[in-house]
């Protein structure tokens, strides 16, 4: 009898330590331990909404211009763009980006301030390839890109911290591949996003375990977001189970004798 109760005793942690299939694979369709899939085959199809990331006060823009006008009379010049170290890693990205400031402006000499709150990248270089015209540049090519368009992870993630890309069109999965991936033991079913929007803390569960995530008003990622990847329950069996087994069937077997001897 008790040989048996210990038997179900350590079968029960066992068990509830697992993680199946279903709380780990990304974007589900009725596919989980599917034996037979179709091969080769168009299944389905999205058309999740195209995210375009508007300029706001504290982005750092990088803006270059190319034109047959000689150095010297290129006012969007800067002495990094004249030296060989193009390093733009770092700091370096802080220290010789154009700081958009809290009028959603930047300012150049000849040309004075521009707004480029609230406008596309390609926008922004469209106003500035205008300006730049308008001021006596022959033949200007204006290429611009955010030096810190940053997102945070927090929480079961192989890295977690604040991250950073060049690309400012990218969704959550691209984002958590840049995190290294969930955890083993990340609930990707309730992951928490933290957005800051229009003066607000907005505060929403994400679902990657759902394919129809892709039509969220979430799945692409934005400058600022914050994720947070809670664990799933069996965290703590996973983490500690090994250490405490041997503790938990010694004391249970010393319980079993303990109680064996009384009834002699």
């Amino acid at each position: 009898m008790y040989r048996g109760l210990l038997i179900i005793l350590v079968s029960s942690f066992l068990f509830g330590a697992c993680v199946s299939n279903k709380k780990v694979q990304y974007l589900q369709y009725d596919d989980v331990n599917v034996k037979e899939v179709i091969l080769d085959s168009l299944l389905r199809t999205y058309s999740p909404a195209i995210y375009e990331h508007k300029i706001q006060p504290e982005d750092v823009l990088k803006v270059t211009v190319q034109t047959i006008t000689g150095d010297e009379f290129n006012f969007f010049k800067t002495d990094f763009d004249k030296s060989s170290n193009q390093n733009l890693s770092g700091n370096n990205a802080l220290i010789f980006g154009e700081l958009v400031d809290e009028q959603g402006e930047i300012e150049y000499p000849v040309i004075g301030k521009v707004r480029v709150a609230g406008l596309t990248v390609f926008e922004v270089q469209e106003l500035l390839q205008k300006k730049a015209i308008e001021n006596g540049l022959k033949e200007p090519v204006v290429k611009v890109r955010i030096l810190n368009y940053r997102f945070t992870i927090l929480g079961e993630t192989n890295r977690e911290g604040t991250l950073s890309t060049f690309n400012n069109r990218i969704t959550m999965l691209e984002a958590i591949g840049i995190a290294g991936g969930f955890g083993e033991l990340a609930d990707r079913s309730k992951v928490k996003l933290i957005r800051y929007k229009d003066g607000e803390m907005t505060v929403a569960y994400l679902n990657f375990l759902d394919e129809n995530f892709i039509n969220s008003p979430y799945f692409y990622l934005h400058q600022g977001d914050v994720l947070v990847v809670s664990p799933v329950k069996q965290r703590p069996f996973r983490l500690y189970f090994r250490e405490n087994l041997s503790l938990i069937v010694s004391t249970a077997t010393l319980g079993v004798l303990f109680i064996n001897l009384i009834n002699r």
